[in-house]
């Protein structure tokens, strides 16, 4: 009887305190998951220091994430997107070497932990399409790797709207306008507030270029 109970009480021990996954893997979870509120809640904010406290917020907590399991790929994205949204509020050319050193090694490690995450993949689409090819820019790779995420995941507004963009600048008018249109829809039927505004625009933009072509 005393056996049975120490193996009992042996087993939920290490249950609860010796297995990465029990309490560990929770608390990942729900870090990450502010971490990535916060990231939201920054993008909606109309205040500019209100928009850079949450995404400070963000950052620290996605930061103990990443500390608690470096194998948690949503928790290197986290820390992606409250870095990346930081610079984007401070008007993305004033940015350290540094900064975005950081920023793009964890967007890597995301991918690198897991090579299908939607969201990693939008990102690494657009940076390599926006940023300089002397700062590692590639429009070709970014836009095939976006239209990978459109076959991936067909309800994506950003992939979308980049790609939209990028055929806008070729000439190839009608399918920046079905992607831009289609981006739009999307962005009103999941009530996107963050990305609504930049759907509208791309739209309205693309929709000018075509009644002038």
């Amino acid at each position: 009887m005393h056996r049975k109970f120490y193996i009992i009480f042996t087993y939920m021990l290490v249950s609860w305190l010796g297995i990465p996954g029990a309490w560990g893997e929770e608390s990942v979870q729900v870090l990450t998951k502010q971490a990535m509120d916060e990231c939201q809640e920054g993008r909606r904010a109309k205040d500019a220091q209100v928009r850079l406290g949450h995404f400070e917020r963000g950052r620290a907590l996605a930061e103990k994430a990443v500390a608690l399991d470096e194998r948690s790929a949503d928790a290197h994205f986290a820390l992606f997107c409250s870095i990346g949204e930081r610079m984007r509020a401070n008007g993305e050319v004033l940015f350290s070497v540094f900064e975005y050193g950081r920023m793009m090694e964890a967007l890597d490690q995301t991918l690198l932990l897991n090579p299908r995450h939607v969201d990693a993949l939008s990102s690494k689409g657009t940076i390599l399409i926006e940023v300089p090819r002397l700062l590692g820019g590639d429009p070709e790779e970014g836009e095939a790797i976006l239209r990978q995420v459109i076959k991936l995941s067909p309800d994506s507004i950003n992939a979308r709207m980049v790609v939209a963009r990028s055929c806008a600048d070729r000439g190839e008018h009608q399918e920046a306008f079905d992607l831009a249109k289609k981006a739009l829809e999307l962005a009103r039927a999941a009530n996107r507030e963050d990305l609504l505004p930049e759907a509208q625009k791309t739209f309205s933009d693309i929709q000018t270029k075509l009644a002038s072509k």
